[in-house]
């Protein structure tokens, strides 16, 4: 029997961080690679004795099917909880829930984007949201970042380019706090900019918030959701940093029109997201739990973000350079331009050591002498051993490319 696929598998290529998440379970390995909370986050025994709770109040409604829009109750919760933590203004018409921001993503390129559509995101970006955008035949235009996050500037000047050729982009994706994978945040300056951008030009904003809570030092500054006056922007958001990650549940906002339309796709996806993991996550937010773990949280990932800094500015050669992140989960680092961080990853994970490279995260491929690093999941000693076996690899590929 011979299957004949679908021409849109031809944009999809495997993502390194699945294919490394193999090896994060070896012994004596260090992954830098994932994007995965520490399960001392996890807040178990909160969450055992919600679900008891919820199955024994609210069992024949929570292991039922569910409202595709989601549970009002949580979407309540959720519209609540953005407007403390984010000061976002909000209606439980204007959110779905969805089975992580993942899915979110799909959906938006999905509903948005016909192929070949122009869309806008930064150089670098979130390799879920190529995947996500890739499947949807979009043609991603990626703007670069400096240490005050997106270079609008430049976004301005390719927006106006595009609609000269009649290919106005279809959306502005950005990380706007703690950005995966640079771990930088964009001023207030070039967010006011970006929303002109997105008026005068009538390219809507989606900005992605997955690790907004989880600041280390600095000021909070406002999300562009909360900025703009018209309610315009899509805003994605998860559980999976502030709860846990296996529940699977996350959330978009925007206006009700746009909200109505992922609606309708997401029927055709799955129904509804887990209703059980949704009643969980309303339990969640309800009682207050997310309140006092996301402090135990940040307690702990700032001591890990601190030694991975300190490993680095100890073990990486003097040519390199390193984002310092005020949250988040990541940092960026880039080494001598001769190195492909690519092909040194066979030889990193030869040592017991993974990162994922830059080019993952490139929708140019630009990013051939850079890796994201992930300093969450390890614990310290492990990120001291590791970023000297990565710092003496690199130095090891430095030696003879300088004796040439």
């Amino acid at each position: 029997m011979q299957f004949r696929f679908s021409d849109s598998l031809k944009n999809l290529r495997p993502s390194e961080i699945r294919e490394l998440l193999k090896y994060a379970s070896a012994k004596d390995f260090i992954s830098f690679g994932g994007g995965m909370p520490n399960p001392l986050t996890f807040p178990m025994d909160d969450i055992r004795e919600i679900m008891d709770d919820v199955l024994s109040q609210y069992g024949s409604l929570a292991l039922q099917y569910g409202n595709t829009g989601g549970l009002n109750d949580l979407r309540t919760e959720i519209k609540n909880l953005v407007l403390e933590t984010e000061k976002i203004k909000t209606s439980e018409q204007n959110i779905i829930v969805t089975s992580g921001s993942q899915q979110g993503l799909y959906e938006l390129a999905k509903v948005l984007v016909n192929p070949g559509d122009a869309v806008i995101t930064e150089e670098p970006t979130y390799v879920g949201a190529i995947s996500a955008f890739d499947a949807n035949k979009a043609d991603m235009h990626s703007i670069s970042i400096d240490n005050e996050g997106m270079r609008t500037d430049v976004a301005e000047t390719e927006i106006k380019k595009l609609i000269s050729e009649g290919r106005r982009p279809k959306f502005i994706y950005t990380i706007p706090t703690f950005q995966n994978p640079t771990g930088i945040t964009m001023s207030l300056e070039r967010r006011k900019h970006l929303i002109e951008i997105s008026k005068q030009f009538d390219v809507p904003l989606v900005e992605d918030n997955p690790y907004g809570e989880l600041r280390y030092s600095g000021g909070r500054i406002p999300m562009l959701s909360a900025l703009d006056k018209d309610a315009s922007v899509v805003y994605l958001g998860t559980f999976s940093k502030v709860m846990c990650p296996g529940l699977r549940m996350g959330y978009t906002i925007g206006p009700e029109e746009f909200v109505g339309k992922f609606n309708l796709l997401k029927q055709a996806l799955d129904l509804s997201s887990s209703t059980f993991s949704q009643y969980v996550a309303w339990q969640y937010l309800k009682r207050g739990i997310i309140k006092k773990q996301i402090p135990k949280s940040i307690d702990l990932y700032r001591k890990k973000r601190d030694a991975m800094l300190k490993a680095l500015d100890e073990y990486f050669p003097e040519n390199s350079s390193w984002s310092k992140p005020d949250g988040g989960m990541f940092l960026w680092a880039t080494v001598d331009s001769r190195i492909n961080t690519t092909d040194m990853l066979k030889d990193a994970i030869q040592e017991g050591v993974a990162y994922v490279s830059g080019n993952a995260f490139s929708p140019a491929r630009s990013q051939a002498n850079s890796m994201r690093l992930n300093f969450t999941f390890s614990e310290e000693n492990q990120i001291y051993r590791g970023i000297e076996k990565l710092g003496n690899l690199v130095q090891k590929k430095v030696g003879p490319l300088q004796s040439n």
